[in-house]
């Protein structure tokens, strides 16, 4: 479901409504792994992020974490939805986090997975913007930069088909998603403020979770978001940045218990 300056998303099941939020680079089908458990007890919202799966490309003038958690919050109102919780992975949780501390009333619960809501250092954000600007220069993801790339999303405990889709996917990307959604989006994520104080403005229960494997969001970034809203963190075994993929029934069994006993 999409009109031309929204988001597509699919809504399925029923009960408390949840919205799902995919990583930079996936799309709603990256959630594939928990929907159909997810969907027997709640109502899931799964959008694409611009310019990713079935959305259109990144409109003009979207330029904050806070800009892409407004266009979240606008399917919901769309929905009628007045009550919901937040399940976000990677940039799913930073969009996430805004959204909750932007309307506290509406959000009742939220978990963030393989995310961090503070900046990236000085090294990285060159290291990312420097990937970015070679993207758009080629039209395309060179060979070398699309292996680096996926070796930053999975581990070697990943399905080697879930390997093979994503460069499958990321390969046939054209120039013009690339250099109208994907580049501008990634100088989005990785050039963010630091958004660690915002957490103190968040009033609904809170779940932290990181892969022990993640490579670009690592297990202390994790953990010094939990010290900051004082709540759980839970390490996620095996798993690298796309944990719901690489230990799918670990990541299920926690947003089910995690939802069932606060939201």
């Amino acid at each position: 479901m999409q009109t031309p300056s929204t988001l597509s998303y699919i809504d399925s099941g029923s009960g408390l409504p949840v919205l799902l939020g995919h990583s930079y680079l996936f799309d709603k089908t990256m959630w594939s792994p928990q929907m159909t458990a997810l969907a027997k007890q709640f109502r899931v919202i799964v959008p694409d992020l611009w310019g990713h799966g079935e959305s259109p490309a990144l409109p003009a003038g979207k330029s904050t974490m806070a800009d892409l958690a407004a266009d979240h919050l606008q399917i919901m109102d769309a929905l009628g939805i007045e009550e919901f919780a937040i399940v976000g992975l990677s940039v799913g949780g930073m969009w996430g986090a805004e959204l909750a501390a932007m309307a506290p009333e509406r959000v009742k619960a939220l978990m963030l997975i393989d995310t961090f809501v503070g900046s990236e250092t000085d090294e990285a954000r060159e290291k990312y913007f420097a990937m970015l600007n070679a993207i758009d220069a080629a039209g395309t993801l060179p060979p070398p930069l699309l292996e680096y790339v996926v070796s930053q999303f999975y581990s070697h405990n990943a399905d080697p088909s879930d390997v093979q889709a994503l460069k499958a996917r990321l390969g046939a990307l054209s120039a013009e998603q690339l250099r109208e959604s994907i580049v501008p989006l990634g100088k989005l994520i990785f050039g963010r403020p630091d958004r660690m104080a915002m957490l103190e403005k968040i009033s609904c229960p809170v779940q932290v979770a990181t892969g022990e494997l993640d490579l670009p969001r690592p297990p202390l970034e994790g953990q010094l978001m939990a010290e900051k809203v004082g709540c759980g963190f839970s390490l996620i075994p095996n798993a690298a940045h796309i944990s719901n993929r690489e230990n799918p029934e670990f990541v299920t069994r926690l947003i089910i218990d995690f939802l069932t006993r606060y939201a």
